[in-house]
């Protein structure tokens, strides 16, 4: 343990490990490099040990004067107990016995409950309790706060000890050296206060700017009018009360000039604004919330405004196709109060979202963000990684995709973080299935038994309406690593004015190797109606400059669909007839559909192709005439409905 009162050089000082914290036991002899010597890739940037360690670890906790506080039976156990230097706080409760709480343990210090007298005599021997109950010992970094009961009197006493720590900065280092603001998250007792700390001192002593610390409860600079030396050269500004902690940081602005404002736990409406205040008039803000992740700041209605705030917009038509989204959805309503937000979700594992408006940007839009992953390995050296959105990190990726990528495979997108689709297998069980499903529906009369003969006749020799070439081809596909352009199989097909539920059902109905993006950049083509390329000079200009190819369809039908895929993945033979699986077609899958299916597509194969002669179907709804028309289209053939409900039905007639 190191006291700030033995020497006034840090550097020259030997770290003291605390017992489990890997951060404590770097190297004495290793220095950190500027920010500038941070090697990154795209999934993974390791910062070796020779590049950039910690800093050497200080600790300084002035143990002895919290101890002096407290009774003498209490103080004489901890002041004899081996785990003295990692003492988190002790609990005093009237009737209860005392507690010392140790990283990942507790324990009684006494057999004794403790008394009134025994808090009275720890009260007499620190400062004033304020209006949030916490009191400190005159320049010092504990914290004693007080439990009431209802008649004001204090029954309950935590003793927190309060150390500073020099060098708990090193793994955001070069994000303080930037300028941008910043906003540290986690629960409480990971560390906030000390981080913060650190770096109030490192701006302030090695960055040399005018640094202003909001002190609401005395915990970052310690008690008493004069600063604890933890903070350096920067300046604290004392609250007389929690709920003025807003106005001291607007008078800070206004009459000091600050470079740099520090803030602890900003937890009320009235700061998150007066936070926003101050970044807007071009001073780095670095603060603390308590929240673990930044969903729970987004989700709280009184703090989102830090990182943004969020608002409910209708969406104009054509942006709801673009996006593939309702109309009514979420969106940010302003910039973020700060840029940059560290989660601490331990001590040595801090997660840093560099871009806080695109990842709630994309968390409001249902995707996962890809923050960096900040630990400090045995070595002391700060390792960065990538955290991949859970759907990705848990599918393990193919050794083979890995090796084309090595190998710099031919195509478009040789990432190699897709995986291909397994080849389609078209059993049987769905077949048997849907014709159990139709002959259910039909009686035994001579019309039904002469349908069933037609309906016998007609089903190909491949289950599910797809024939032998079709399913070859299909197969074929399945096996292939690259598209018809050379792009990497599965295609990116970014979608615009089409139906993405349609597109989803396509793909999946098929086994299609397509996967469907939002992001133009990482598309291999786009598909598009054709009237909306037309009115979209920017989507044009957008994809020539990326070299992604646009293909059109006239309307936004199943089979419209299912042509353009088809050509996307050079499936379409002039030579071959086109396969109907008509559970592209049907909504719900009911035996209706599927029955007046079936039905149009005999009379589509056995008469109007065959024979020539158009045919009138059975009355349907119109939903089921939809489905109906849009299988006619299909057999590139035309097609009308006639009559009045409830009798209207449908014609087809030859090509």
């Amino acid at each position: 343990m190191v006291s700030l009162n033995e020497t006034n050089s840090f550097d020259n000082q030997e770290s003291v490990p605390g017992p489990g914290d890997p951060l404590l036991a770097a190297s004495s002899q290793q220095k950190q490099q500027p920010a500038s010597d941070l090697d990154m890739t795209a999934d993974m940037a390791a910062i070796e040990p020779e590049n950039v360690t910690m800093n050497n670890m200080q600790i300084t906790d002035d143990l002895s004067k919290l101890l002096d506080i407290l009774p003498s039976e209490i103080r004489q156990r901890l002041e004899q107990h081996p785990d003295q230097e990692s003492l988190v706080e002790v609990v005093m409760d009237i009737g209860r016995r005392p507690e010392a709480r140790f990283p990942g343990k507790a324990e009684y210090l006494s057999e004794t409950p403790v008394s009134q007298t025994d808090l009275q005599y720890s009260i007499e021997r620190v400062g004033n309790f304020g209006g949030d109950n916490r009191a400190g010992i005159e320049r010092t970094l504990h914290r004693i706060s007080a439990i009431r009961n209802r008649r004001g009197e204090v029954i309950g006493l935590t003793c927190r000890v309060g150390r500073a720590i020099f060098g708990t900065i090193g793994m955001i280092r070069d994000l303080v050296e930037s300028g941008r603001s910043i906003l540290m998250l986690g629960r409480p007792g990971v560390g906030k206060t000390t981080a913060l700390r650190e770096i109030a001192r490192v701006l302030a002593d090695e960055l040399e700017k005018r640094v202003v610390i909001i002190d609401t409860s005395n915990e970052i600079a310690g008690d008493g009018d004069v600063p604890h030396p933890a903070i350096g050269r920067a300046r604290r500004m004392q609250v007389a009360r929690p709920e003025l902690q807003h106005q001291v940081m607007i008078e800070a602005v206004e009459n000091h000039m600050p470079e740099v404002i520090v803030i602890d736990e900003i937890g009320t409406e009235l700061e998150a604004l007066a936070a926003r205040t101050i970044a807007e008039r071009g001073v780095q803000l670095v603060g603390t919330a308590h929240g673990n992740r930044i969903e729970n700041l987004i989700k709280n209605p009184t703090l989102s405004d830090l990182v943004g705030g969020i608002q409910s917009v209708t969406l104009g038509d054509e942006e709801a196709r673009r996006r593939g989204s309702q109309k009514s959805v979420l969106e940010r309503k302003a910039p973020p109060t700060f840029d940059i937000a560290v989660e601490m979700l331990e001590r040595q594992k801090w997660v840093v979202h560099e871009h806080v408006a695109e990842t709630v940007d994309s968390l409001l839009r249902g995707r996962q963000p890809n923050p960096q992953t900040r630990t400090v390995n045995e070595a002391g050296a700060v390792v960065i990684t990538h955290e991949l959105p859970n759907a990705i990190a848990e599918t393990p990726l193919p050794p083979n995709r890995f090796a084309a990528a090595a190998k710099g495979a031919v195509g478009w997108r040789a990432s190699g973080q897709m995986t291909p689709l397994p080849s389609p297998s078209f059993g049987e069980k769905s077949f048997s299935a849907r014709r159990s499903a139709l002959t259910n529906r039909l009686d035994n009369s001579p019309a039904a038994q002469e349908f069933e003969q037609l309906l016998d006749a007609s089903w190909p020799q491949g289950s599910l309406g797809i024939s032998s070439s079709s399913s070859d081809f299909v197969s074929e596909i399945s096996t292939r690593t690259t598209g018809p352009n050379g792009e990497d199989l599965p295609l990116h097909v970014y979608p615009y004015g089409i139906s993405r539920h349609q597109l989803d059902q396509v793909i999946q109905t098929l086994n299609l190797p397509v996967v469907l993006t939002k992001d133009i950049d990482s598309a291999d083509a786009v598909l598009a109606l054709r009237s909306h390329v037309k009115n979209h000079a920017k989507l044009r200009s957008m994809a020539k400059s990326r070299h992604v190819p646009i293909h059109t369809i006239k309307a936004n039908t199943v089979p419209q669909i299912v042509r353009s895929l088809r050509r996307l993945l050079d499936m379409d033979d002039p030579a071959v007839p086109e396969a109907s699986d008509l559970s592209l077609f049907y909504r719900d899958g009911d035996e209706d559909e599927i029955e007046a299916l079936e039905e149009a597509r005999l009379a589509v194969e056995q008469i109007v192709i065959p024979k020539g002669q158009p045919v009138e179907l059975l009355p349907r709804s119109s939903k089921v005439r939809k489905m109906q028309h849009e299988l006619a289209e299909h057999y590139h053939l035309k097609s009308s409905s006639f009559g009045e409900e409830p009798n209207r039905r449908l014609r087809i007639y030859p090509a």
